[in-house]
């Protein structure tokens, strides 16, 4: 394969294990019992899709990157691909328009409440 197709496979890779190291139980819960045991800071970096694909990417770039020059930049590029990938697939977040007094928006946008606080924004109106 050639690179563009290697940084592909290596950023879904890394996609795919932040995602079932993070988010899913694993099978029979090992995942789960897992984070359930870590302490600080173990635990904070378990719990964050954004921070534990830094520590994921890392590894994986040395196998894509043609030198060890290119290294810092394709470990942020698979990291950063995994976040963008984890953000396209997040629940949306709707968006209303925050009235000023009489009842006039005001421009302000702000979340609604219940719903998500990360993902795709939708305005409500």
């Amino acid at each position: 394969m050639g690179f563009w197709a290697d940084f592909v496979v290596a950023a879904l890779a890394t996609w795919r294990l932040v995602h079932l190291l993070a988010r899913e139980d694993g099978p029979g819960a090992t995942l789960a019992r897992l984070r359930a045991r870590l302490r600080p800071p173990w635990a904070a970096m378990m719990d964050c899709f954004y921070c534990l694909s830094l520590w994921v990417a890392a590894p994986i770039a040395l196998a894509v990157a043609p030198s060890w020059r290119d290294w810092p930049l394709i470990w942020l590029a698979l990291s950063g691909a995994a976040c963008l990938a984890h953000r396209l697939g997040g629940e949306p977040v709707l968006i209303q328009r925050v009235t000023g007094m009489e009842g006039d928006p005001d421009g302000m946008l702000r979340p609604m409440e219940g719903h998500a606080s990360s993902g795709v924004r939708a305005d409500s109106e």
